[in-house]
């Protein structure tokens, strides 16, 4: 377990298919994402960049500090700025979503 005791981060690999759809199109197929549960937030699910179609991501300026997780860095998709983020350089701890993405559902489609 990562974080702290009053801030418990656990990182478990996802069983199942996940895919993420955006404007009709399938951004990511993958049976390797990682489930993220971060003290009494809802799990996120954190996806390979290697089973994304990384050419439809436009990186864009914006960054964020977590003091558990890190610098995140952020990506935009046509039509829906900073739907996804990444840790590209995670604290030790959490180490694991190092080449991850994981998208704001509100902007993407997410089935699983």
């Amino acid at each position: 377990m990562a974080g702290t005791l009053d801030h418990p981060i656990t990182i478990t690999p996802y069983e199942g298919e996940v895919r993420i759809l955006h404007a009709d199109g399938e951004i990511v197929r993958t049976r390797k994402a990682l489930s993220l549960k971060e003290a009494s937030y809802p799990a996120v699910l954190y996806v390979p960049r290697e089973d994304t179609h990384m050419g439809l991501l436009s990186r864009n300026d914006r960054t964020t500090h977590c003091p558990y997780k890190g610098d995140a860095s952020y990506f935009d998709l046509p039509g829906a700025p900073a739907a996804v983020w990444s840790y590209e350089t995670p604290r030790d701890d959490v180490g694991e979503i190092a080449g991850h993405l994981a998208f704001y559902p509100d902007k993407v489609t997410i089935e699983v």
